[in-house]
Parts: structure tokens; sequence; C-alpha cells
């Protein structure tokens, strides 16, 4: 059975084959040393035996990692069900931690009005304003990913604050990511990479949760990226949880690598899906919420902030679709 260059690199980069890509050039070795021996007419019946059983032994590694990359691909294919949503106050101080709270509760109003969707804090950092300084939480639902990955970006909040005695209008900044929760990934952590910190949860769970140091923070040393999980009452169950977040952001992480090496400019797509790129404004004074990437603006921010925000996830949407159809 032949193999490409290209397949078995694929094979050695799916941390799921490796094994089997180690094996397939262990064999290509020892049946080109075999076929070479085959050349000497004394040792050709022998060998022709080795040659039929190193063949045999080949094409059942090539099989396994074909069967097992398919799936894996398949299944990256469809739209996940889970996804973790990460909000941070970016500029403005209280202002921007304040409007984080807002459009947290903006999406989880969102997602109980859907069917079947669901809504979970996995952590909130909250500030002395009462505000979000970083909260992440998970949503479960038919299509979630494909329905909310649109919300990636930085969110621009345009207002007077309450604080504010001269009536000036300040501009802040919020960013959102919303990125997939992998229950396969090819994402294999090494321990000696990974640091944990724990502490008290400090939020929703009654007195044990005050009590026991029950929250938990990993911190992925060589990338600096971390995740902390707040929402079991035990050690253990924050501990799987966090690691299996991170695995799914390191994994998002791989893959638009993958994508943005194979796919040039992206044209069918609106916008990078980048949390540093700004996709909206809510300009309160005027009443006036603008999504930049499509150039369209709605008006009743009030009934939006309360999670009446379908109209504009369906509008692009609608605008992503008609890009893919062109």
């Amino acid at each position: 059975m032949e193999i490409s260059t290209e397949e078995l690199q694929k094979i050695n980069e799916n941390y799921a084959t490796q094994y089997f890509g180690s094996q397939i050039v262990k064999l290509q070795r020892e049946l080109a040393d075999t076929q070479e021996m085959a050349q000497d007419p004394d040792m050709a019946d022998m060998a022709a035996d080795e040659i039929k059983s190193i063949e045999t032994q080949l094409e059942g590694f090539i099989t396994q990692s074909r069967d097992i990359i398919k799936k894996e691909e398949a299944a990256s294919k469809e739209s996940p069900r889970e996804v973790i949503m990460e909000i941070r106050a970016g500029a403005g101080g209280d202002e921007a931690s304040l409007f984080a709270r807002e459009v947290a509760d903006m999406y989880q109003r969102y997602v109980d009005s859907q069917d079947g969707w669901s809504y979970k804090t996995i952590d909130i950092s909250i500030n002395d304003s009462g505000g979000y300084k970083e909260a992440s939480f998970e949503i479960k639902g038919e299509d979630v990913y494909k329905i909310l990955k649109w919300e990636t970006g930085v969110h621009r909040v345009q207002r007077v604050p309450a604080t504010e005695k001269m009536g000036r209008i300040h501009t802040s900044t919020i960013s959102v990511a919303v990125m997939p929760l992998f229950k396969r990934t090819t994402i294999e952590l090494n321990p000696g990479d990974l640091e944990f910190e724990t502490s008290r949860s400090g939020g929703p769970g009654g007195q044990n949760a005050n009590k026991v140091e029950s929250a938990v923070r990993v911190i992925h040393k060589p990338t600096g990226m971390d995740v902390r999980s707040t929402v079991h009452r035990t050690q253990l169950k924050n501990k799987e949880e966090a690691l299996s977040i991170l695995k799914s952001k390191m994994q998002a992480l791989k893959d638009e690598e993958e994508e943005s090496k194979y796919s040039g400019e992206r044209k069918a797509q609106i916008g990078t899906g980048d949390r540093s790129e700004k996709i909206r404004t809510y300009n309160f004074p005027q009443d006036r919420i603008t999504d930049h990437r499509i150039k369209e603006s709605w008006s009743n921010l009030p009934g939006i902030m309360s999670g009446n925000v379908s109209k504009i996830i369906n509008t692009i949407m609608e605008k992503q679709d008609e890009l893919n159809a062109e």
C-alpha cells in the first residue's frame, strides 16, 4: 500500500496516529532493506516471505491511521454543540468592566430565549465597581458555535458613565471570544508544562465555595495560556474542567493557524474572527448599535441589551451565507 510523503507527515503530526507514523517509517526502511536482500538469488525465497509480512503490517498501520484521521476530520466539520465564551474588560477602567457585565447578561438572556440551549458560568472575576474584569461561560445547544462564532472581537461602547459629572461621553471596549469546546482533541498536555493554582471560589456555590480552596487555575507555561474554573465544588472537578477548556483553546488556536496557512485571504469570511478586531459599537446617546463588518446599524439599544440580539446575529449569518454562495 503506497503512502505519500505529505500523508505520512500528516499522520506524524496527528497525536492519535503518531505511533502508527513511527511504525510506518520503520517498516518502510525494513521493506527497502529486504527488497535489496531479495536481489541475492540465495536469499530471494526467504526475502519474499519477509516482504509479504512487512507489507501486511504496513498496510494495517496505514489503514488504521487513515481511519482515525478520517473520523477526526468528519467530527471537526460538524458544528460544535458546546462553546466557551470569554468576555474581558479592555480600555475604559470601571466603565469597561460594567459594560462587560452588561454584555454577559445580554448573551445569557439570549441563550435563555433559545430552545434547548443552556448557559453555565465557569469563572467570573468581579472588580470593586461590580463589573466583570473577565468572565467565562459554557454554552450548549444545537448549532451554538455556528450561530455565536461571529460575536468574537472587540465590542466598543460610547455613553455617559453614571459617575460622569460633566456629561461627557466616554468610549470603552471589551473583548469577546467564542471557542468550540472539543470533546476529542489532538492536543496532549505535558504535565511538566502545567502549573496549578488553587483558591477559594468566592462566588456562587454557598458556604463551601468560600471556605474551601476549590477553585483551580491551570497555566500552560510555554504559551502563557491560562484557564480558571470555579463552577464545581471540588478541586478535582474544577481541575478537569480547566484542563478540558485549556485543551480546547489550544486546539482552536492550532486549527486557526492551520486554516490561515491553507486558506489564503479567506475572502468568503466576514472579518478575521480575531478578538483584536473591532466588530461593533454600542452608541447609547444615539440609541444605535453598528456592526462594522457588514456596515449595518440597529436602534432600540435597551431592547438589544435585554437579550434581543437575534436580529443582529441572524443578519450577520445571512451575510456570511451570501458571501459563501458567491
